[in-house]
This record gives C-alpha cells, structure tokens and sequence, in this order.
C-alpha cells in the first residue's frame, strides 16, 4: 500500500499545482494585438492627411458627373419583375 501512494502522491500533487499556474499575464500583454494589426493593415498610408498635392486621374467635370449618375441610380428602384404562375393542374 506504501508503494501506491507513493507513485499517486506526485502525480495528485502536480494536478492540485497545474490550477494554481498563471497563463493570463502573457494573455494580457497580448490582448487586443490581432485588431491593431488589422487595423494597421488596411492603412495604405498614415501620412496621406498631410500630403498637399491634388489628387491627378479624375477631372472635376467627369467626377462631378459620375457622383450625379451615381445619386440618380437611386431616384428611381429597378422594377421588379414580373411574377410567373405555375399552374397545379386543377382544371382543364
């Protein structure tokens, strides 16, 4: 009986341990890491607020243009279409 307790002592003694071990202080520096990356990812460029040059590509006339056919598209919805009927089969 001696020998048993002595091989289940241990191992009882390091499982009572294992719920007394700290993991969060490493879980906390970390936390909230994964967002911050992302969100430093989609950043193409951090100092773009500071940059004076005008944006080259689109003229004012074409840009004002598409922005006027853009809110127009949602003056009037696309109608809907027409709804078929199947017919069951009831009368002939």
């Amino acid at each position: 009986m001696k020998t048993k307790i002595h091989f289940l002592l241990p191992g009882l003694l390091a499982t009572c341990l294992q719920g007394c071990m700290h993991t969060t202080p490493h879980w906390d520096r970390q936390f909230g890491q994964a967002t911050r990356a992302n969100l430093a990812a989609q950043v193409l460029d951090p100092a773009a607020s500071a940059n004076r040059n005008p944006v080259v590509g689109v003229d004012g006339r074409a840009a004002r243009g598409a922005h006027e056919r853009y809110q127009r598209s949602f003056a009037q919805p696309e109608p809907a279409p027409a709804p078929i009927f199947f017919s069951t089969g009831g009368a002939r």
